[in-house]
């Protein structure tokens, strides 16, 4: 099998691309481990950036995000039972942020891959990028119980974390950068209409919460926990009682409670891979980076940096130059660590570590009643939240 582009990994990154160089004219195949099915289903971050959103509908999958999606205008910072919101419009001329489950973005560019575009193999696992270096790398790949191999003028590794794009990249080129932090968070899908119109940070003295949702009737909470904590170990009724205390505030509001339906904890880490290029061979979004959840920036970083490939091969399609794709780890990368830099200030603003004294509670305290008081520090924040632009 022969293709301009070999993208490893159906999620929303790879299937994104292949929809960026199908309009583009350039042709790719998709390698994706899992069943259809699991890509469909499986549960990650649902807020969308100005500039994903809009990248979604310039390619042709924006239209049922339009009709479902939600559009926020803001977020609301609870702390010392204070209330204030933070109006994104306002502070950076229009932008605004979507809330769309990723799972229905991977709906969205599945069936128009399979409708319009090239290849989307399902249950073909990729097994190595080999030749990564030369003008001509190989996808060794595992699909309907044979081994295959993937032809390619360039492989775009959207395989995530544990995947082999990153493998095929030499040890001895690479630096990573990472920090682990010493709690997570507890995660539940309830089944009742969220208690506040538009996302709630608090910070509270006993941890971090979290008020989301999923859609108008499904609410998507979490609680600030320790470092290897059992999902199964709080009960419903304990989780509800928590997520009040934390929520307090000094009017009327209230936490409605509802069924839960789903509980898991997810781990906090920061983590860059640099370069995110060798040769032929290009990482994208899990494979290369990991941040916080606090920012809302994992999918939309893996967005930024196939939008950016995608630009940087069309430019050499159109003009012959290499400049942008050689540039490609550098353009990323800048925009990497502004979000690895947010990331990191919104958890350390409103989580309490282990063994935090007064004086840096205190800190936290001054830093969020300065985002309150201040314009600038208040429009640094909405700009960071609503996005950096692209390259």
């Amino acid at each position: 099998m022969r293709t301009t582009v070999g993208i490893i990994g159906a999620g929303p990154a790879g299937l994104l691309l292949a929809r960026l160089l199908h309009n583009a004219g350039i042709d790719s195949v998709v390698l994706e481990s899992r069943d259809r099915a699991y890509v469909e289903r499986r549960q990650r971050a649902g807020i969308l950036e100005q500039g994903t959103a809009d990248v979604l509908r310039a390619a042709g999958a924006g239209q049922r995000m339009d009709r479902e999606g939600l559009r926020h205008d803001g977020i609301e910072l609870r702390f010392d039972r204070r209330r204030h919101r933070v109006d994104f419009p306002a502070l950076t001329g229009g932008r605004s942020v979507m809330v769309y489950a990723q799972t229905e973005v991977c709906k969205d560019l599945i069936a128009l891959q399979l409708a319009e575009g090239g290849p989307l193999l399902f249950e073909a696992e990729a097994l190595a990028v080999e030749d990564a270096a030369t003008d001509a790398p190989r996808v060794r790949f595992r699909h309907q119980g044979r081994e295959d191999v993937l032809e390619c003028e360039y492989v775009v590794g959207c395989d995530g974390f544990w995947g082999v794009a990153r493998k095929a990249i030499p040890a001895e080129l690479t630096q990573v950068f990472e920090r682990t932090y010493p709690f997570g968070w507890l995660g539940i899908l309830a089944d009742v209409p969220p208690s506040h119109n538009e996302l709630v940070y608090a910070r509270h003295d006993r941890g971090f919460a979290l008020l989301s949702m999923r859609s108008p009737s499904v609410s998507r909470l979490y609680l600030q926990v320790p470092d290897g904590t059992d999902a199964g170990a709080w009960s419903d009724e304990e989780i509800w009682d928590e997520l009040e205390r934390r929520f307090e505030t000094a009017d009327d509001w209230r936490l409605e409670r509802g069924p839960i339906t789903q509980k898991s904890v997810t781990p906090m880490r920061s983590y860059v891979h640099e370069p995110m290029r060798h040769g032929r061979l290009f990482l994208a979004g899990d494979a290369a980076h990991i941040v916080p959840p606090t920012g809302a920036k994992g999918l939309n970083l893996a967005v930024g940096d196939v939008v950016t490939f995608a630009r940087a091969l069309t430019h050499r399609k159109a003009t012959g130059s290499p400049e942008l794709l050689d540039a490609y780890s550098e353009t990323c990368l800048r925009r990497i660590w502004q979000a690895e830099r947010f990331s990191y200030d919104m958890t350390t603003l409103l989580h309490r570590a282990p063994g935090t004294t007064g004086f840096e509670d205190r800190l936290q305290l001054a830093r969020l009643d300065r985002i309150a008081s201040s314009r600038a520090a208040e429009t640094d924040l909405a700009e960071g939240y609503t996005g950096f632009p692209f390259g």
